[in-house]
């Protein structure tokens, strides 16, 4: 097996960087265990979430023997792991494009195998992010340790080469499953087990708009959804201090545009048509909030409910906040907000009903007026409630996620994590989504923007239409052209 950690894009590691690589794989190994010989079983089971919107099954490791037959001429494994909800939210762009091209997506979560050394190395990880995260709230911690972190310590091949040596670890869960399917991975540890365990054809889609040595998965294609970002990558810059790097080839470097589910691509135009419409006809604006999958913006969206509370009294404004998994946060809120409850209807863990408020929503005879709160225990159904409220508002408040690529007005509310400015900086570039807003007072003067312009709503949705046409948002699409198109390389 090729050691991927040594040698990277024909970058090679000093010798003390690739001992400390291996130094943490061992440490981990102490930790977690080592399951390199052994052969899990694999099964196939329906998604009783997702599966059927977006016609995904569930590939479900080291639980026993079950179905196993999957289908080798029209399937593909969207490799993902929960890790915050960005990259759970690429892996349904993806599925919903694979759906709509007439493939068989397969969903691969390696943080869903509690048995495995993968998960248990995985988890410990994720412990660590959402801490990371919830701690960046303290404006020290986040100067001097979490946005370096982001910004620059993840940007470094040195870290890629000790990922790489980890994600060794991580390569028995792909033992038992056909080689010849191909694979989507939405986070690069799914594409970097992937190469190890000899998965013939493995796309890595990076996420984020900063190029970080953190994402590169050496022996798949890496695809990229925006032409700054491509640079970076492609020269790798910046990734070994201030020596100039050997260059990724051409073939492993793709540009596709924003990863989105087919299903809000198709719709941008009624979508974006009906919030013009809405504005000029003086209806409430609706916003969106909705929380990240650390949990670390509830105090920004008790200011912003705070503010826009006398405007939804007064018919103005409506608000659809969705809390994801994290139903404390939706407690919290009532709790500390004065009149909110009044106000509120709940939408708590019932997923029918969110479906059924999505639809009624996207009916133009629907007076959308309160606040209504969403919540969801399930995490398919905590991410794709964006989705799906996601065409009824006319303004999202998010964090410069991975929300801040998708086709719909956006306000971009405090970073978390450095990496996520370049995010709020290409939307604003290419026009729709506002600039970062790093404080409450430039937030606030945002949420006023969008409620008493005549024009600032209505030229982001001009935007997003003409994006559309641009092949802006096709992001999704490609990708999954480009993992089935491998095959026929050969």
């Amino acid at each position: 097996m090729t050691d991927r950690a040594k040698v990277i894009f024909g970058n090679e590691m000093p010798e003390k960087t690739y001992k400390s690589a291996v130094k943490s794989k061992l440490k981990n190994i102490k930790k977690y265990g080592d399951d390199s010989n052994v052969s899990y079983d694999v099964k196939i089971v329906d998604n009783p979430y997702i599966g059927k919107s977006l016609g995904v099954s569930d590939i479900r490791v080291a639980e026993g023997s079950g179905d196993s037959s999957f289908d080798t001429e029209k399937g593909i494994i969207v490799g993902n792991i929960r890790m915050g909800f960005g990259h759970y939210r690429i892996s349904m762009a993806m599925a919903s494009a694979a759906k709509a091209l007439g493939y068989k997506p397969y969903w691969l979560d390696l943080n869903s195998f509690p048995t495995t050394t993968c998960t248990k190395l995985i988890g410990g990880q994720n412990e660590l992010y959402s801490l990371g995260s919830r701690l960046s709230k303290n404006p020290v911690f986040n100067k001097l340790v979490w946005e370096p972190v982001n910004y620059e310590l993840f940007r470094r091949l040195s870290y890629n080469c000790s990922d790489q040596k980890n994600a060794e670890l991580m390569a028995p869960v792909y033992r038992n499953i056909p080689k010849e399917i191909p694979v989507i991975g939405t986070h690069v540890w799914p594409a970097q087990a992937a190469v190890h365990a000899g998965m013939k054809y493995v796309v890595n889609a990076i996420p984020d708009n900063w190029p970080m040595a953190l994402h590169l998965s050496e022996g798949s294609v890496h695809t990229i959804q925006t032409h700054n970002s491509y640079q970076g990558y492609r020269i790798l810059n910046g990734m070994n201090g201030k020596k100039v790097c050997n260059p990724m080839p051409s073939s492993a470097l793709t540009y596709t545009g924003h990863y989105i589910d087919y299903e809000l691509v198709e719709n941008i135009e009624a979508d974006c048509n009906a919030r013009i419409e809405r504005k000029k006809n003086g209806k409430p604006i609706r916003f969106l909030l909705t929380i990240g999958g650390a949990g670390a913006q509830k105090e920004i969206f008790a200011g912003i409910i705070k503010h826009l509370l006398p405007v939804v009294k007064k018919g103005k404004a409506a608000i659809y906040v969705n809390v994801g998994d994290y139903k404390n946060v939706w407690d919290e809120l009532i709790a500390e907000i004065p009149g909110m409850r009044e106000v509120s209807k709940e939408h708590m863990n019932n997923w029918a009903d969110t479906e059924d408020f999505a639809a009624k929503a996207l009916d133009p005879e629907t007076e959308i007026t309160g606040i209504h709160g969403f919540f969801h225990e399930n995490i398919f159904e905590a991410v794709y409630a964006t989705n799906l409220l996601m065409r009824s508002c006319d303004v999202l408040v998010t964090k410069p996620s991975e929300l801040a690529f998708y086709p719909v007005p956006k306000l971009f509310i405090r970073r978390v994590g450095k990496h996520e400015m370049w995010g709020a900086i290409h939307s604003a570039e290419v026009g729709d989504g506002t600039l970062e807003c790093r404080d409450m007072g430039h937030t606030i003067q945002m949420l006023n923007m969008f409620l008493w312009d005549d024009k600032f709503l209505e030229d982001m949705c001009v935007n997003i239409m003409n994006n559309k046409k641009a092949g802006l948002y096709d992001g999704a699409m490609n990708v999954v052209k480009i993992a089935m198109g491998l095959k026929g390389e050969e």
